[in-house]
């Protein structure tokens, strides 16, 4: 029997079958499984983008860039996020070391993400993958003294001045969620800049899953960040958020509509997020949409605020205090 796309009177019929009947169950009731799994499985398999479907072509692997960007976080903050210590006489060949693996692997990753972006917009490539590969970790690796210095710094004491919860640095660093967050995005954010496919989406939805904070890569954020609590908060794409910026739990700074073209399909790449200038406080819930859409520096927004318009400067924003009916047990209901 084989299964068509479309024929569940078919795969109902070969999933009600008893595979534990016959002489032979114990040792080929799977084997009876496979053809009918392994023909409804061919439309992934028949991807002519899919991994050794072409020569030459295969896809970075998710967990190789899980544990690229592990190990660079190693870096950034040297026995704090792996187990192992870091000699205090061998500080420049650790670095050396971790470096050149990170260098190695990542170039790698990057440049499978080249190939299959080429193929998929089946487009001729410009030159072998290999050489943009090769320029994105360059300056990624150049640029980990500037992202450690202007913004790490910055985005650490943020979060140890911003929460009255926080007993030390360190304590900031190790455990806090939202500087993880935050961690994954200036890196993730470098190789976005860089025009790499694939690879930043892979690191910051990895810090998704981790956190429940979704920041896209192309997201442009300056020093000083912190997001508390953070679970639930969406920075989109085109966001750009300025210095010394303060998010609380939930927070949505997302798309109002998004535009199609005459065959209404999705126009990308076009202003859709909205930008936040300094200085400003968002407090929890609150969301704000839209491309045109304007925060003010200085300025604090309410808890559960919509916001789909600009506002200057120094603005506050907050809802009309709720009116909430408070009775005792056993009293009559309001009128």
């Amino acid at each position: 029997m084989r299964l068509r796309w479309g024929d569940g009177a078919a795969y109902s019929h070969a999933m009600s079958a008893d595979p534990h009947s016959g002489p032979d169950a114990e040792s080929d009731w799977t084997d009876a499984l496979m053809p009918v799994i392994t023909d409804g499985l061919r439309r992934c398999r028949d991807c002519p983008l899919g991994i050794h479907t072409r020569p030459g072509l295969s896809l970075p692997a998710r967990e190789a860039v899980h544990d690229v960007l592990d190990r660079l976080i190693s870096v950034l903050f040297p026995g704090c996020h792996r187990h192992e210590a870091v000699p205090a006489d061998g500080q420049d060949a650790y670095y050396r070391d971790r470096l050149r693996e990170v260098a190695e692997t990542l170039k790698d990753q990057i440049r499978r993400a080249y190939a299959y972006q080429y193929a998929f917009d089946g487009a001729p490539p410009p030159g072998d993958a290999e050489t943009p590969a090769r320029r994105a970790v360059t300056a990624l690796v150049q640029a980990l003294p500037r992202i450690q210095e202007t913004y790490l710094q910055r985005d650490i004491m943020a979060a140890y001045e911003g929460d009255p919860a926080a007993r030390s640095t360190m304590e900031v660093v190790i455990s806090y969620p939202g500087v993880y967050a935050v961690i994954v995005h200036r890196l993730a954010h470098l190789l976005y800049e860089q025009n790499v496919p694939l690879v930043p989406r892979i690191m910051s939805e990895h810090a998704h899953a981790l956190t429940g904070i979704d920041i896209h890569p192309g997201a442009r954020i300056g020093p000083g960040f912190f997001i508390d609590h953070g679970t639930g908060v969406v920075i989109g794409e085109t966001c750009v958020i300025g210095a010394n910026v303060k998010l609380y739990q939930g927070v949505t700074l997302g798309a109002l509509s998004f535009a199609k073209d005459a065959d209404g399909r999705l126009v990308k790449g076009i202003k859709r997020h909205p930008d936040v200038g300094d200085n400003v406080v968002i407090y929890a819930g609150a969301t704000i949409l839209g491309g045109d859409t304007v925060i003010g520096s200085d300025s604090e927004i309410g808890g559960n605020v919509w916001l789909t318009h600009s506002v200057p400067p120094g603005s506050s924003v907050y809802n009309r205090q709720p009116r909430p009916l408070v009775r005792r047990k056993g009293d009559a209901p309001a009128p």
